[in-house]
This record gives structure tokens, sequence and C-alpha cells, in this order.
């Protein structure tokens, strides 16, 4: 039976150029009108370990990873070792000969393809990674896909090392097409390549970059930190040709300081950072909130306390980002859903600082800024909505009236001037402070003026909440269960949907883009009226199922957590569902399951 859609996975050892490889499938895959989702479970080490990349191919985009595996592209022995098991009937197995020598009895249907690597190029005596080339040129044989979408990449990715190299790579890549071609089985699937339309391939982090830019920022702040560092990457590559000023301060504290100062100073800056970085960060932002000064950070979530598992995806951050900074004022926390809403939600977001003068947090994770997605180009509109700057001063005052910088309003935003303009002299304290920013604490701490000054700032999260969209009810109304989640699981849910569907439970979507402030009233409108709420979220606590709670005051009637550092497949979420829907548990907690992943301690005791 053919397939409407092929996951590929490669699996070697760091240092192997996993990365390069896939990079180099996913871009021609792209080039060709097709479509992908790929995700990374990588290692924070050089040399060693386990690198597994899965790419799933269809005509139509995927929203996820998947559940399945029909190819399996191994680099070296443990790569085949743990994954030929996986493979789905009708798949294969390709490996480089020299690589591999112990091959393990193939599930039924599973066609395994040795490659004889050194006898299809001769340079792979010196440059055994080349071996990479020759078993995509391989696989995309296998696929049935024209040879033309790797040349075109290998082309372009080479062509600044001159031609001889460039000669080198596709000879190598079609040498593996043609041995593929003349000893095995084309795989039947139903990809159709060849379309006008050609797709871009970018990640989460790049689409934050892409963003900025948009939202008109000249300088970006970052120390590095995974999984956010991808954000510095891209800006240190593109900044001086964009005009945006990149800095790499001695550490976190004195990330946000500066992103804080350039703000002030009527810079758009943005900084970037995990949790970790974001804990050093958070007095700062509590004074940005003081002073009423615009700022974006961009938090990647990664697993765990501490350290943690720096490579590794997780929503653990949503109480840590709620809580920065001590004492009450307004900020923003939103968590885009796919990668085109990491483009739009910065300019979003700049907008709404600069209009409410306020700290905005972007959660993101791993997952969400790391994965490499196909992208339609032209759907990243640079034009609109535009810059807006709110009531920024940037005119001198000719009349000789006094400012006020924190002048009681209506809404609480008071005109904000950019400091060295004539006539707008003005204090920025982190201590209270009155209209004028003369400060009230201690010896002058006056109660009136205190309350006064508080509900200023306040007033700003009223007007905040009646100006972001509200989330919206997406499947039928009369479903089953409706299944809750935020930020990056939305893909994930949308899939495991159709899969429950497919049998026989009707599930609808409510995913919260904006956390922070939230629209209690409009989420207990709508769950209010569902049969059975379930909250999917990537982490042990369940915070976002307690923020529910505490905003709407409706118990979910079941959860479903994960908590190993992998994503959420579709199959853990239909899975998790039916136990819920049967009363099995009402917390269900999912695991990755591959065949080979280690339950034992790794090292002798």
């Amino acid at each position: 039976m053919a397939l409407d859609e092929v996951v590929v996975g490669i699996g070697g050892a760091a240092g192997d150029g996993i990365a390069s490889a896939g990079d180099t499938l996913a871009l021609a895959l792209a080039r060709q009108g097709l479509k992908l989702y790929a995700y990374n479970s990588y290692q924070s080490v050089i040399r060693g370990g386990h690198i597994w990349l899965r790419l799933r191919i269809a005509n139509e985009q995927p929203l996820s990873p998947g559940n399945v595996l029909n190819c399996l592209v191994a680099l070296n022995q443990e790569s085949l070792d743990r994954h030929l098991p996986e493979i789905q009937p009708g798949g294969l197995a390709l490996f480089n000969t020299h690589r591999v020598k112990r091959v393990p009895e193939a599930p039924d249907g599973v066609q395994l393809c040795p490659v004889p690597v050194p006898d299809l190029t001769e340079v792979y005596t010196k440059l055994q990674v080349i071996q990479n080339t020759v078993l995509i040129g391989a696989l995309y044989a296998l696929l049935d896909l024209p040879f033309e979408g790797v040349e075109s990449v290998l082309e372009s990715t080479f062509a600044r090392k001159g031609q001889k190299v460039v000669d080198l790579n596709v000879g190598a890549a079609k040498a593996g097409y043609e041995y593929a071609k003349a000893n095995f089985r084309t795989m039947e699937n139903n990809l159709k390549p060849g379309q006008d339309k050609r797709f871009a391939v970018m990640t989460g982090n790049e689409a934050f970059g892409l963003g900025a830019v948009a939202a008109g920022v000249r300088m970006y702040i970052a120390y590095p930190m995974t999984p956010a560092s991808g954000i510095l990457h891209w800006m240190a590559a593109h900044g001086e040709k964009l005009g945006i000023c990149v800095r790499q301060p001695e550490d976190e504290i004195a990330v946000m300081n500066m992103t804080i100062g350039a703000n002030h100073a009527g810079v758009r800056a943005m900084c970037g950072t995990s949790g970790g970085g974001f804990a050093l960060m958070t007095e700062a932002v509590g004074m940005a909130g003081m002073i009423e000064t615009p700022m974006v950070c961009v938090e990647v979530q990664r697993a765990g306390p501490s350290t943690g598992v720096p490579t590794k995806t997780e929503q653990g951050d949503l109480f840590q980002a709620k809580g920065a900074g001590q004492g009450d004022y307004p900020k923003l926390i939103v968590a885009p859903r796919n990668v085109y809403e990491c483009f739009e939600t910065i300019k979003e977001v700049f907008n709404l600082a600069d209009k409410y003068q306020i700290p905005v947090i972007v959660l993101s994770d791993l997952l969400l800024s790391e994965h490499h997605e196909t992208v339609d180009p032209d759907r990243f509109d640079f034009e609109s909505p535009g810059i807006d700057r709110g009531e920024l001063i940037t005119e001198p005052e000719e009349n000789g009236q006094p400012y006020y910088r924190y002048k009681v309003t209506e809404t609480g935003v008071s005109p904000r001037a950019i400091p060295g303009v004539p006539g707008y002299m003005h204090v920025a304290a982190t201590d209270e402070h009155d209209e004028d920013g003369v400060l009230i604490s201690d010896v002058y701490t006056d109660p009136t003026r205190r309350k006064k000054m508080m509900e200023k700032r306040m007033r700003k999260m009223e007007y905040l909440r009646k100006e972001l969209p509200p989330p919206q009810l997406e499947g039928p109304e009369d479903a089953d269960v409706t299944l809750v989640g935020w930020g990056s699981t939305w893909g994930v849910i949308k899939e495991a949907i159709q899969a429950l569907k497919e049998d026989g439970i009707t599930a609808n979507q409510v995913q919260i883009k904006y956390l922070v402030p939230f629209h209690g009233k409009e989420v207990a409108e709508i769950l209010s009226r569902s049969k059975k709420v379930i909250v999917v979220e990537n982490n042990y606590d369940g915070q976002f199922a307690r923020l529910l709670r505490s905003e709407t005051l409706i118990k979910p009637d079941g959860h479903i957590r994960k908590y190993d550092g992998e994503p959420f497949e579709p199959k853990h979420i239909v899975a998790g569902v039916k136990k819920i829907l049967a009363g099995e548990e009402e917390i269900v907690r999912c695991l990755s399951e591959e065949p080979g992943w280690r339950t034992e301690h790794p090292y002798p005791v």
C-alpha cells in the first residue's frame, strides 16, 4: 500500500554530521514542493552519544514529528540496532557496510539496504562523513524522487568551496542514487514533488529573528543558552547587513539591563534566554515594570530546574515567567503556537510593549524553537501592521510646561519621552514614585499616592486584555472531549483530534496563546459547554491546569502530561484521552518508549 506520508529517521553519533544530512534532505524536499516537519533529539556532547533526527514528509504540512518510522538511515551500528525494530512494514533501512558490521534481523516487510560506500566514492578513506551524502542520494532514489533536488542543494551548499568540492559531493550523492536504483526496491508512496511552489525550511528561533526585523528591532542582546542560542546565531549572521547591533555581555543580568537601557533610550531592543538565564534577569524585569519601560524577552524553555537537560524540551517555566520580579506590576506573557506565530508574535508584542510601556515575555520551548518545518515565504508580511511606538515623545517641549513622566491617565499609559529630548527632564527610579518621578518610598511614603500609582499601572492590564483576541474553540461544539493546551502543543493536539475521530471519539481544541493577562471569562464560557475537559501540557505539575483553575474556577476532568524531555506524539494524547474517558486514570503521565533506549544506569556501579 502506498504511503501518503513518509517518516525518515537519521541516527548516529555527535560528529557524524547528522544535522548537515538532515538539512540537505529537508532543503531538497522543500525546493521540490514537498512539506516536512523535522525534530532532532540530540545531546550536549561534541563526539559520541546517540543523535536521532526525524523528518516527516508529506504533500500537506505535518504538524508534529508523527508516531511511526518508515525509513532509517543508520550512520553507525548503534543506530541500526536501536531503531530497526521501529520500522513499519513496507519501510527500509539504509546503512554503510563499512560502518555496520552486524545486521540484526529485520521486522517483516522491512527492506534492508546495505550500501558499500567506500566502493562508491574514493574520497571516503579521507573523509568518512561523505557517507551521509551517499546515503541521502540513495534514500532519494528509494523514495522515487528526482535527483535534481539533492543536486541543487549540494551545488548551493558547497559553491563557496569551489567547483571541485561541488562535483565531489554531487558525484557521491549520484553514486548512492544510482546504486540504490540498481540494487533495491523503490518504496511505494504518494509523495508528489515537482510542484511550482518552492518552500523555505525554518525554525522557530529563525522566525523570531525575522519577526524582530519586521518589528524594527535595532539591538539584540543575549548570552548563549540552549535552546535560545539559535536566535543569537541568526542575529550574529545577519545583524550587520540588517542594521541590527548584536551584543553578547558577560551574563544574563547584564543582558536584561542592557535591553531595558536600550529601550529606555528609545531603541527597540530584544533579548533571549532559557529558564536558567531568565532566573538571573527577573529583578531587572521588575525594574522595567516599575519605570514603565517597554521590553521584550524570548524565553525558550528547556527541561528541568537549574541546568536541567539543556537539549530537551518542556513547558516548565510558566510559573517562573508569571512570577518574574517581586510585587504586582503589568506584564504580558504570550506563547506562540507555531513557526508562523513566532514571526507574527514578535511584531505584535513590540507594538504592545511600546503602547502599554510594559515588559513582555514570549514563552517558547526547545521543540518550537529548534524544530525545522517548511514554510511559505509569501506568508511572512514585513509591512503589516506596521510599527506603532505608542505615546512616544521625540520632539522638544517649547511651551515650558512641566513634564509628568508617570502622569495618571484613564488607561494608565503616560506619554513617554526619550531621554535627552529638550524640555522633558524626568527621574526614572526603581523606588515607588509620584507622577513626576520623585520618590515617595521610605521617608515620603504616602498611602494615597502609593495607591494612586499602583492602580494607574495596573489599569493597563484591563485595556490590554480587551485588545488581545480571546481564544477560540476549534472543532465541533458537541464534541465528546475538549483538549486544552498552550504554546507548542497546538499541532500535535490537532493531529491527535483527527486520530481520535478515526477511532470514533469526537474532540475539539482550545489553545491558549495569551497567558497573562488571561481571558478568564471567555475561556470559562467555552469550557462550561464542554462534556469533558482535558489539559495537555509538557510538564510534571500541571502548571497551566493550575492557572486555568485559578482564572476560571474550572477543574479539568483529566490531565495528559509529559516531562521526559521528548515532545508529545499524537499517539500519546490519543492513548491518554482513552484512559481518562474510560475512568482508568485522571492524570496520564506519558513516556516516549522506543526500542533500545537505556533504562538501567548507563555506567557500571
